[in-house]
């Protein structure tokens, strides 16, 4: 019976393997391209972490250390090769199936082929599980311990700075790794997001410090060498509570200044920033096909169509692009693009992209003189976005809000700027809430409606949201209210709910027709005309300024519109040019890993920033299927700055922490019990393993869900 069953074991064993390989060669050949991809991924992941295990290997071995195993991957054994007397052995699966003989490892699947010889100490392995890698040294346990051997050549039989030596040679090797990675990377050329602003958020550092879409950041914090936008970004991220960053810009106009700014936590944001944004190419992005479809059917445009003219006016950078459509204030734009068409030659296409107004140039509007608006009218609220769209149901009561609603009311307030139902929304935290809005019908018409919305508080930044984006109504040119904006002009005395009925004279019907009445007449006084029934109408002088302030209003496209990145070739002149730009490089992703984590004790940094496995093959699987391979090895660089790190912090079972215990030895005079080693193994492993199923979920999450953490 006993028999029975072993065979049964064996078998039923050996049939789920190969029902496994068969499913898995199945989908290997169904993509063949994505297993590309992936087989290159982990090709780089196993020697960042070959090259880690080398170092230990090689100081091993000029220790006199005796090296019993060197695996790349983690277990069980997938092959296992070591030179015997007999020949060179091969071991595979032997965990998965077992030799007969109980007492013997070598597994039912093993050979020995070619001579006879002098055997080797070593076994080397490729694990199961493509992630990671060991050493396996005569005397050395994973739980810090070491294992009693009379052998001089057992690693716990060695002195103190041969072990140190050992432990450290692991993290020495993956500093030089990245710094040749790098080297490589710069020898060929990479592109990169130059140290340039594409543009600043409202009311943050940059914004107040006068930073200009252009403008050069030149110098950080006394470095200004091969500085990239990364610089910015990490310097910005990696800066203390109230720690004022000093830089050196460079003006369009050539002038340079000195500035000092102090990262903030901005909305819809998971690092601190200075609230500076990359610069933008011309060129639409890469697409998914779906996205890319929808982004043809919405606009006209397709990846890598490259932006030519706004409205017939050229362009040659992003910022002017952007500031153009800004501008604009109409129902549409009209572009010129550039597109290869399948025979190679440039075709040049025009097409008309549909534009919102922005209700608000700013995240958190603290007062109503912070709205848009035109010479102080600032126009009703439209709907210009739902992330939870229903279908009508009719009736007089709607299941939710449709993108292109007119706002009339929220709750008590009649024709509500954005800052009033800003307010309102988070006064109703979980309580059902009122909107009556304007609806336009399959007919054309409009009609009124009432819907009911349930405020919600977001998890990440804590706002109270209905989940709709807002923009101007300018279709229409009714006065939801006038302001006092700062630098603007003063409060024009038109009343809540005026319809403008024209501009100096000429009829108008939107606010698209007010404000191109209103800029044919800079520095002018002109009349305003505004009825607010069949029986109350008036007029109201207005003095046309010539500043921004008096139009703050902004377009943006309806749909959006994914630009590359602007990037600019960073290469070196030479080997040893090269060398200076890795070496450089290496220190800044140490320092700025070393910093991370000091800034993760301090609270400065959310652990929820934290990238594990998960999230790291992700970006790498990204990396090599949509670039050139010369930014995936820019990023095994990177990766293996921070295994240098990681490796080495001052925790047990890590490096760091096994070179604290041998510093301890050396001070006290003898090694910790074999108990406490022990405890204090585990009690890391503990810790890391914590660690690492938090990251990893998170990954799951953003990879898998996207959710922005």
């Amino acid at each position: 019976m006993s028999k029975t069953k072993e065979l049964y074991g064996k078998y039923s064993k050996a049939f789920l393997i190969s029902v496994i390989l068969v499913v898995i060669l199945y989908f290997i050949v169904r993509n063949v391209g994505a297993f590309g991809n992936v087989l290159l991924v982990l090709l780089g992941f196993g020697a960042v972490v070959m090259v880690h295990e080398f170092g230990h290997f090689v100081a091993a071995k000029l220790g006199g250390i005796k090296v019993e195993a060197f695996s790349i991957f983690m277990p069980p054994i997938l092959l296992g090769m070591q030179r015997t007397e007999d020949g060179l052995r091969f071991r595979v699966l032997p965990e998965i199936f077992p030799n007969e003989d109980e007492e013997s490892d070598e597994g039912a699947l093993n050979f020995t082929v070619g001579r006879k010889g002098s055997p080797s100490e070593t076994e080397y392995r490729i694990g199961l599980i493509p992630f990671g890698g060991f050493v396996k040294m005569l005397g050395q346990e994973d739980t810090g311990s070491a294992e009693g051997s009379d052998d001089p050549r057992s690693f716990a039989n060695k002195p103190t700075h041969i072990r140190a030596a050992v432990l450290a040679a692991g993290v020495t090797f993956n500093v030089i790794s990245a710094v040749i990675i790098f080297m490589i990377a710069f020898l060929v050329g990479i592109k990169l997001p130059p140290a340039l602003v594409g543009d600043v958020i409202p009311d943050s550092a940059a914004a107040r410090a006068g930073l200009k879409p252009g403008d050069e950041i030149i110098e950080i914090e006394g470095k200004d060498d091969d500085l990239d936008f990364s610089n910015i970004a990490i310097a910005a991220a990696l800066s203390g509570r109230d720690e004022k960053v000093p830089m050196r810009v460079r003006h369009a106009d050539g002038s340079e200044e000195d500035l000092e700014l102090i990262a903030e936590q901005l909305p819809g944001e998971s690092m601190r920033g200075f609230g500076i944004l990359a610069p933008g190419a011309l060129t639409i992005a890469r697409l998914p096909e779906d996205d890319a479809e929808y982004l043809r059917l919405k606009t006209g445009l397709l990846p890598g169509d490259n932006v030519e003219s706004v409205d017939g006016k050229h362009v040659a950078v992003s910022w002017e692009f952007r500031r153009a459509v800004q501008h604009t204030l109409a129902p549409e734009v009209t572009l010129l693009v550039e597109r290869a068409a399948d025979d190679g030659r440039i075709e040049v296409v025009e097409t008309q992209v549909r534009l919102n107004v922005r209700a608000t140039n700013s995240y958190d509007v603290e007062s109503e003189g912070q709205l848009s608006h035109i010479c102080s009218m600032v126009p009703r609220l439209r709907v210009t976005s739902v992330a939870d769209e229903q279908d009508a149901a009719g009736g007089e009561t709607e299941p939710g809000l449709r993108s292109s609603d007119i706002v009339l009311a929220v709750g008590n307030a009649e024709n509500p700027t954005y800052k009033q139902m800003r307010d309102i929304t988070t006064g109703h935290k979980d309580k059902e809430l009122s909107v009556k809005v304007l609806r336009r019908d399959d007919a054309g018409g409009e009609k009124i409606r009432t819907v009911t919305v349930l405020p919600k508080r977001r998890s990440d930044d804590g706002r109270v949201i209905i989940g709709i984006g807002l923009g101007l109504d300018f279709e229409h040119a009714v006065v939801a209210r006038t302001i006092a904006a700062a630098g603007g002009p003063e409060k024009l005395e038109i009343p809540q709910g005026a319809v403008i009925t024209a501009v100096d004279g000429a009829p108008v019907s939107s606010f698209y027709d007010v404000v191109r009445e209103i800029r044919r007449y800079p520095g002018e006084r002109i009349t305003i005309d505004w009825r607010l029934d069949a029986e109350t109408a008036g007029n109201i002088a207005l003095d046309v300024g010539t500043t921004e302030g008096f139009i703050s209003v902004k377009s943006e496209f309806a749909e959006f519109i994914p630009l590359d990145n602007l990037e600019k070739i960073y290469k070196a002149d030479g080997p040893i040019d090269a060398v200076v730009m890795g070496y450089r490089k290496t220190l800044m992703f140490i320092a700025q890993t070393y910093v991370t984590l000091k800034r993760l004790v301090g609270g400065l940094v959310s652990p929820k920033n934290l990238m594990g496995p998960v999230g790291i093959i992700s970006i790498s699987y990204k990396i090599v299927a949509q670039r050139p391979f010369v930014y995936y090895v820019y990023f095994l660089g990177l990766i293996s700055a921070v295994i240098a790190v990681f490796n080495f912090l001052p925790l047990p079972p890590l490096d760091g922490g096994l070179v604290v215990l041998l510093f301890v030895e050396k001070v006290k005079g003898s090694a910790f019990s074999e108990r406490i080693q022990t405890v204090i193994a585990y009690t890391g492993w503990v810790l890391i393993l914590a660690l690492f199923l938090y990251v990893t979920f998170n990954d799951i999450l953003r990879t898998f869900f996207g959710y922005g953490l």
